[in-house]
């Protein structure tokens, strides 16, 4: 299973802020290793953001996304203590959740 997001999300004036940095290889499935084999395609498909339990961002990656992607977002709404939860699907189907309080 992949290392935990870092997740951090900030309430302010009825806006809140979202920046996330998911480690992820994100193989592409073009690049040759050094004996000219091709490396298996890998990447996240699939992202979903959810405010106690509502969904707030739903998005499609593929293979021209970069290693380690970062996603900033915000939405209205979301208060201090408030639930965030963050989840992903790759092509694998290898999925991480991991999910913080509202800052």
């Amino acid at each position: 299973m992949a290392s935990p997001m870092r997740i951090r999300a900030a309430a302010k004036d009825g806006v809140t802020e979202v920046r996330v940095l998911m480690a992820h290889v994100m193989e592409t499935g073009q690049r040759k290793d050094s004996s000219g084999a091709l490396i298996p395609a890998h990447f996240i498909t699939e992202l979903s953001a959810r405010h106690n339990d509502k969904l707030v961002l739903s998005a499609q990656f593929g293979p021209s996304v970069s290693t380690n992607p970062y996603l900033a977002f915000k939405f209205n709404g979301g208060a201090k203590g408030d639930k965030l939860a963050v989840t992903w699907v790759d092509n694998k189907g290898d999925t991480r959740s991991d999910e913080v309080q509202i800052a």
